[in-house]
């Protein structure tokens, strides 16, 4: 019998690929990043070809580190960056152009169309969605209108859509030698083209949108023991095994949180920040600027919703600070830097760099670093981007309450910004809860193998997946009301200076 689950994560920055034995303890892992283009201002890139060969090369060396083979995999999950669009030729495998990355702002004139034509509210109540340039349907209509041959051959039959989760399933099941064509819910409720009801592409959505529907998967529930196929290709594993798991990443981390009941929340520290709250069987509509969007569907069991707050630029602001600024070199730095001053002293980092998402959604907001003084140095600056990332979670937090009535009375939290336990202390503090880290913190991929294995059999229920949550650390606030009180209301002054810096049309 198989001892372990695979779980492919292909994210913003990486490609990784993750192993787990059956207590969910990870067995191995090997991770490599892809490059980011940014041809245009607000303009975001991906090579859909490096980020195949990338995940590939992921497969392979972290099973070699692991010294097992394909039949030591039950089965393998799929977990991926959400609403970044390719489309490609299924004759050849080969994409009509490069990924649009959900962070991409090209497509603000078609978001604010659909606003202004009054199709705002039917997206709203259709899909749970804003019209926004967040989403993978405005990315696909920009496609088939600016892309030349694209139109003509999806009306033939000859372009498909996928996000990378599609994308990576194609290529793993056979590619234009039978490769699978679908998704999951999770994915498919970021596209704004599917009926949260339903379950399915909705037909007035394709015809507000005008996209062709042989071009889109078909949709599937998160964990199915046969959906998805098994893996055909040569490369990475010459052998077949079940692919029984695709869930979108803040979906995934859900899961790997085992937030299986209504009122449990996780956030996760990413490129961005995504706070969801599960809230059950019912798709609550948020009236504070959230998104309504499935958390899971498991086999035949119901659909599970969830609000969720999405954050455009967190932890990809400390890679601004090295990449771009060349504050520092690492990331991991960032906290050195950050812990040789005492606090920000005064100046906030708003990092609007795509607009503003939730609560906002101001396309028309830029980043801003306000309230500088002479005094300042780069150790402020280290410290505002910390705070930054967790001012914007106090925000989501704020609209949550405000949806839902619930008050958190701990934040679970994942990812890779969890490492930097000054970022964590501070989210505590400016939230006024305690913030807890489980045992596994790249919940991403571990969500994705517990949907892949409750499919076969591997985990034999939700229960049983709640047994192997443990807590790593745990923060609890040190700061006093006052101090959070005006904290938040400098952060507040900040963000309302990025708001009408650049014209829309």
């Amino acid at each position: 019998m198989a001892d372990f689950v695979g779980a492919v994560d292909q994210g913003t920055t990486s490609s990784r690929f993750m192993i787990f034995d059956h207590n969910g303890n990870e067995v191995a892992k090997h991770q490599l990043e892809h490059t980011q283009y940014l041809p245009k201002p607000g303009w975001v890139e991906h090579d859909p070809i490096e980020i195949w060969e990338r995940t590939n090369v992921a497969i392979q060396n972290a099973m070699r580190t692991a010294g097992l083979t394909a039949a030591d995999l039950a089965a393998i999950g799929i977990t991926n960056q959400r609403e970044t669009t390719v489309v490609w030729d299924p004759r050849t495998g080969r994409p009509y152009g490069n990924a649009i990355v959900w962070q991409d702002t090209r497509t603000d004139s078609i978001a604010k169309a659909l606003e202004r034509d009054g199709h705002g509210d039917l997206i709203r109540r259709r899909a749970g969605l804003p019209p926004a340039t967040y989403f993978s349907g405005g990315k696909i209509k920009w496609i088939l209108e600016n892309v030349e041959g694209v139109r003509a051959a999806a009306e033939q039959g000859h372009a498909l859509f996928g996000t990378t989760d599609c994308w990576v399933l194609w290529n793993l099941t056979g590619g234009p030698n039978g490769g699978i064509h679908a998704t999951d819910v999770t994915n498919a409720s970021r596209t704004m083209l599917m009926d949260l009801e339903t379950l399915d592409w909705d037909d007035e959505l394709l015809g507000i949108f005008g996209i062709p529907r042989a071009m889109l998967p078909t949709i599937y529930p998160s964990s199915h023991p046969e959906a998805f196929g098994q893996t055909r290709t040569s490369r990475p594993l010459n052998a077949p095994v079940p692919i029984a798991g695709v869930l979108g990443d803040q979906q995934a981390a859900t899961v790997g949180q085992v937030c299986f009941t209504p009122g449990e929340a996780k956030n996760t520290y990413g490129t961005g920040n995504f706070l969801l709250l599960n809230t059950g069987t019912e798709a609550v509509r948020s009236e504070h600027g959230l998104i309504t969007t499935v958390a899971y569907k498991f086999g035949d069991a119901p659909a599970v919703y969830a609000l969720e707050g999405s954050i455009a630029v967190t932890g990809s602001a400390v890679q601004w600070l090295r990449d771009q600024l060349h504050t520092i070199s690492n990331a991991a730095e960032s906290e050195r830097l950050a812990k040789t001053v005492d606090g920000s002293d005064g100046i906030y980092f708003v990092p609007a760099f795509s607009g503003l998402f939730a609560p906002y959604w101001r396309s028309d907001a830029r980043g801003a670093i306000v309230g500088l003084a002479r005094y300042h140095n780069n150790g402020h600056l280290a410290r505002a981007t910390l705070e930054s990332i967790c001012y914007q979670s106090k925000d989501v937090v704020e609209a949550m309450e405000q949806d839902s009535g619930v008050h958190l009375d701990v934040l679970k939290v994942d990812g890779g910004v969890t490492a930097n336990d000054l970022a964590m202390q501070t989210q505590a503090d400016i939230l006024g809860v305690p913030v807890s880290r489980p045992v596994v913190a790249e919940t991403t991929a571990l969500g994705a193998a517990y949907a892949a294995g409750l499919a076969v059999g591997f985990w034999s229920s939700t229960d049983e997946l709640r047994e192997h949550w443990h807590e790593s650390k745990r923060w609890e606030p040190k700061w006093t009301d006052e101090q959070r009180a005006a904290g938040y209301a400098g952060w507040k002054k900040a963000v309302d200076r990025t708001l009408d810096w650049v014209e829309v049309e």
